[in-house]
């Protein structure tokens, strides 16, 4: 028995940009460039994106209008590369899930060069009509300066925040360095 449903590569355009599920398009250095740099995963290192991403249903967001140059392979723990020159990633979440009972998403981004032009809006509507995802009785999530965006796809505040418990260990990325 599969511990995990086979997750078909879901895709959906809008206008130049393309979001997908499909996990050759990630450009890891393009995700770990924007979240080592984020405050919810300063200083992460690459080999952790990387084992992150593929424990993980994850969505790119894509500029059609802008070719990149060809990659010359993956590095180690990395998804595979394409090996064509193809879209510019300028956007990414990921879920974490058992894909029956809970979700959680995280490390959602869109490049700032691409922000002002609803394409978190429509990266949660891809997230959230995702087949694999449906009838799920809980979604989990942490922002600090988002609500707005996750209000419209159905997110609230804590109903019971007394419930609710974690285990957190902020400077975990630092920690790893010094080992």
């Amino acid at each position: 028995m599969s511990t995990a449903p086979t997750c078909q590569v879901v895709e959906r355009r809008c206008g130049e940009f393309l979001i997908s599920t499909d996990p050759a398009l990630l450009d890891l250095n393009v995700i770990h460039g924007f979240l080592t740099n984020c405050y919810w995963a300063k200083g992460i290192s690459l080999e952790l994106v990387a084992r992150s991403i593929q424990h993980s249903l994850c969505f790119g967001i894509y500029d059609e209008s802008t070719e990149k140059p060809p990659r010359l392979g993956a590095r180690h723990g990395a998804p595979e590369s394409r090996k064509m020159p193809g879209p510019v990633q300028v956007g990414f979440a990921r879920v974490v899930s058992d894909f029956a009972t809970v979700a959680y998403l995280g490390d959602v981004f869109v490049l700032e060069s691409h922000r002002g032009r609803g394409l978190s809006k429509r990266l949660m509507e891809c997230i959230m009509q995702h087949p694999a995802l449906q009838g799920l009785r809980r979604w989990i999530l942490l922002t600090r300066d988002a609500h707005g965006l996750y209000q419209q796809s159905g997110f609230t505040a804590l109903a019971a925040p007394e419930r609710y418990m974690e285990k957190h260990s902020a400077d975990v990325y630092e920690v790893r360095k010094t080992i």
